[in-house]
């Protein structure tokens, strides 16, 4: 019989309470034994839900010694310190993105990872989405010929919408946040579009800025201009002020057509040919902030805890992904172009 994993959540706030907590819920391979909030009133309510054991403080959850891995679900500036403790401690960590504020802690996470023998994988959602795993198929079939442009989005109207603190939470502190919309959406595309054309991002031109939101010192908007190894380059837009609908769509010009991901409101996938022929996919519901669908992260990451193998979605990709989003930080505040080092 294969083993059951026991799960700790650390930070109960709405992306634990929609996607970590029920995934795992939903999992037989899984027994949710312990969550920690701050909140001490958020923490019992949700171990009461889901009969774990509920902690204030992260280093008591992550002594307990029954615990196999912990998703770390915190404000950004805490993903890292909290990782690295965990993997210290000898859990597997499921750490939601961007992984860390810098270069420098995303290394030492890997090298957590490494030192413990224990799993570092980070919750980039978009590439197990399942237009973009027929998207990957259409691609690298040779179909469309090669890409030469392409442009890509996610936004919606804010965090303020979604988090359990508001419009007075985290996310709009740079003490805690760290990065506004380029790091909230921007690092989810900047992987997305990585993981897709199979390459790096080499150069990177960005406007990142606060255009709208009100007593914040975080972006709330970014558009960036990315070129990639082979000299692909297209756009990218990260925005929290696209209202009343959400964008989170993806455009690939190729050699022999177009195609488009969740692009049309009836088929999220849409390849256009050069002769006029059209082929329609309805593949799949995406998940948006209103209507949570199974992200396939939970699934992957509890999947290579079991059999033994290392995620895909790494610390070093996390971090190749997080290195686009400094390059374009630089290159707002500079006015030039950066380039990416490998």
């Amino acid at each position: 019989m294969m083993k059951q994993l026991s799960i700790g959540v650390i930070g109960c706030g709405k992306i634990a309470q929609r996607r970590h907590l029920p995934e795992y819920a939903a999992n037989e391979h899984v027994k949710i034994i312990a969550v920690c909030d701050k909140d001490e009133e958020r923490a019992r309510a949700i171990a009461e839900q889901y009969g774990a054991t509920a902690y204030t403080d992260y280093h008591s959850l992550l002594a307990h010694e029954e615990l196999d891995a912990v998703s770390v679900c915190l404000p950004n500036v805490l993903h890292a310190p909290v990782s690295i403790a965990a993997l210290e401690a000898g859990k597997h960590v499921l750490c939601e993105k961007p992984m860390a504020v810098s270069e420098q802690e995303a290394v030492a996470m890997i090298e957590a990872s490494e030192r413990s023998g224990k799993l570092l994988m980070i919750g980039h959602n978009q590439r197990l989405m399942l237009p973009h795993q027929k998207a990957k198929e259409v691609l690298a079939s040779g179909l469309l010929g090669k890409v030469l442009t392409f442009r890509t989005a996610f936004g919606h109207g804010g965090p303020e919408n979604w988090s359990v603190e508001g419009a007075g939470g985290w996310f709009f502190q740079k003490s805690q946040a760290f990065i506004g919309a380029m790091g909230d959406l921007g690092v989810h595309k900047t992987d997305l579009i990585r993981y897709l054309l199979g390459e790096e991002i080499v150069e990177v031109g960005a406007f990142v800025g606060t255009l709208q939101k009100q007593n914040t010192d975080v972006d709330d908007n970014a558009v960036c201009i990315l070129r990639t190894a082979s000299g692909i380059f297209g756009t990218l837009a990260a925005s929290w002020t696209y209202k009343p609908s959400e964008d989170n769509s993806t455009v690939f010009y190729c050699e022999k057509g177009i195609l488009r991901l969740i692009d049309d409101p009836d088929y999220n996938v849409v390849v256009e040919l050069e002769n006029g022929e059209r082929t329609l996919y309805e593949i799949g519901r995406v998940a948006t902030n209103e209507k949570q669908t199974e992200s396939g992260v939970i699934r992957s990451f509890v999947g290579h805890i079991l059999e033994g193998t290392q995620p895909d979605i790494s610390g070093k990709e996390g971090m190749k992904s997080l290195k686009v989003i400094f390059a374009a930080l630089e290159s707002s505040a500079t006015g030039k172009f950066v380039k990416i080092n490998g």
